[in-house]
């Protein structure tokens, strides 16, 4: 009796360590489930950038084409193929390859993710922004009007990937060059005199930009 009572603790305490293991390891499966569900579910940069200033979502349902400003990806500012390229502000387009010369020499290139726009694409990419975002004002931080928009006057350009959007930011100003808005850091357009005076003080997004107001 003496032997029996001795090994019935000790199988208790392994019984409970093996079931406590279980638990464990179940809690960091279903943790680690959960945070890649956050994650893939969460927004990022990019989807901000393909769904209010990129052609892909205009195009795919065939109400806007190239001619309207849609581009597709592996466009720069030397593409004269494209109206969203083409189009642009004269003194805006030769800014911009001046200074995409000078980054070229650093291993940089300026690909375009939207430049100039018709009206009816500014409409359609304000009504996805409306319905993305749940209201016109939020929508606003975003997207303008047609008739307020800089794309549609082919005075904005939006620059994609960080390191060329990190060099204008940088030199951009020796060219007149500036970011306009704090939560685009995508969007540029012309200010000559930054070239002497440097960029003007950033909006913190297009609803307190005056421009906008009209």
């Amino acid at each position: 009796m003496s032997q029996i009572t001795t090994r019935r603790p000790s199988s208790r305490k392994a019984f409970r360590s093996t079931a406590l293991g279980l638990v464990l390891l179940a809690a960091a499966v279903i943790g680690t489930f959960l945070y890649q569900s956050a994650s893939s579910s969460a927004p990022s940069s990019s989807d901000v950038l393909r769904g209010d200033h990129g052609g892909t979502t205009a195009e795919a349902d065939g109400a806007v084409t190239e001619d309207d400003g849609t581009l597709p990806g592996g466009v720069t500012v030397f593409s004269d193929e494209y109206a969203g390229v083409a189009n642009l502000d004269a003194d805006l387009l030769q800014a911009m390859r001046e200074a995409a010369a000078a980054a070229a020499d650093d291993g940089i290139d300026f690909y375009v993710n939207s430049g100039w726009r018709s009206a009816e694409y500014q409409n359609q990419l304000l009504s996805e922004a409306i319905s993305r975002y749940g209201s016109e004002e939020e929508a606003a931080r975003w997207v303008a009007t047609a008739g307020t928009s800089l794309h549609v006057s082919g005075d904005a350009v939006d620059i994609g990937r960080s390191d060329a959007t990190a060099w204008l930011s940088e030199h951009g100003a020796e060219y007149g060059l500036c970011r306009i808005y704090r939560n685009e850091p995508w969007h540029f357009e012309l200010r000559p005199e930054a070239i002497d005076h440097r960029c003007p003080r950033m909006y913190a997004d297009p609803t307190h930009d005056p421009r906008m107001q009209q």
